[in-house]
């Protein structure tokens, strides 16, 4: 077993404490037409997360694909700069954000293009993702170029035992990406659904936990969402039920005004503030340890 960094492969107990679903270079501008979405200042993105690594931070799952301005090099850059392991992704996200070029591709197409990234590197860089993700599906609802992206990614992750991170808008389709994973036969333990605190229903993703899969509770400080009390409250409702090896966290920053540096939350939102909070609520630091160091390296372990 191993996970695969931005730098090179890991032991899997190297790893550290993890942010399971975060973006450092990342462009939605293209779509959202919001300079806002386009992080792409290395100087303050670096400050930010030098941050997250004073309060012990280590490492980040880096979930930008291609559509969402992914560079590979840049995660060099950063990686080596603050020491940070990153793993990087492949993929796409989702509807509208898929390539132009890809727009006309299947299943197969998209399967076959996401295990030549994964076998020989990132755009001819020989830099490899340690993860497929993030893919999305829509508010509700697949749209038909996301159900071909799924297929795909099952496939890539079925031939080379990736882990498949997952984007549920605002929380929905959750049991209905379980369900597709389940009828092709993809191994729940190394899938992680997306968003599961931004889903209305803590039944529903006590329905994702059982099925085996990681939930991710990571959009943690995005209190214009949601509060992050009520994640907490949440997030104690699946501890009681017995899930503490099936969650991960995070804070999913995408915009430059989710900096510290313009008012932000930062990269350390759940070391800063999240965590502490669990700990006045009385979770131990043996189950801590799990959520934020030994739940991401089952979670992103490869073999």
């Amino acid at each position: 077993m191993y996970i695969q960094t931005v730098i090179g492969k890991l032991e899997p107990h190297e790893l550290g404490v993890c942010a399971c679903h975060e973006h450092l270079y990342v462009d939605l501008s293209r779509i959202k037409k919001d300079d806002d979405t386009c992080l792409e200042d290395i100087e303050v993105i670096i400050e930010d997360l030098n941050s997250f690594v004073s309060l012990g931070g280590k490492a980040l799952v880096e979930v930008t694909n291609d559509g969402m301005g992914r560079n590979i090099q840049k995660l060099v850059e950063i990686s080596r700069k603050t020491g940070v392991h990153i793993i990087a992704s492949t993929g796409c996200y989702k509807d509208p954000f898929i390539p132009d070029s890809k727009l006309g591709w299947d299943r197969d197409d998209f399967g076959e293009w996401m295990v030549d990234e994964i076998t020989e590197g990132i755009q001819q860089t020989g830099i490899k993702p340690g993860v497929i993700g993030e893919i999305g599906s829509s508010l509700n609802e697949f749209k038909p170029i996301e159900t071909e992206l799924f297929y795909g990614a099952i496939q890539a992750a079925k031939q080379t035992k990736l882990p498949l991170s997952t984007h549920t808008t605002l929380g929905t389709c959750a049991l209905e990406q379980i369900t597709l994973f389940q009828n092709e036969g993809l191994p729940l333990n190394k899938v992680v659904i997306g968003h599961q605190d931004l889903n209305v229903s803590d039944d529903s993703v006590l329905e994702v936990l059982k099925s085996g899969a990681f939930a991710a509770l990571d959009t943690i400080g995005k209190e214009n969402y949601r509060t992050d009390a009520d994640r907490i409250e949440s997030l104690m409702y699946f501890l009681e039920e017995g899930f503490e090896d099936q969650l991960l966290l995070s804070g999913d920053l995408t915009r430059k005004s989710h900096l510290k540096r313009y008012g932000g939350q930062g990269y350390d939102v759940v070391l800063r503030t999240f965590v502490p909070e669990l700990k006045k609520r009385g979770v131990s630091s043996a189950v801590i340890k799990k959520l934020l160091v030994e739940n991401p390296q089952k979670a992103f372990s490869i073999g």
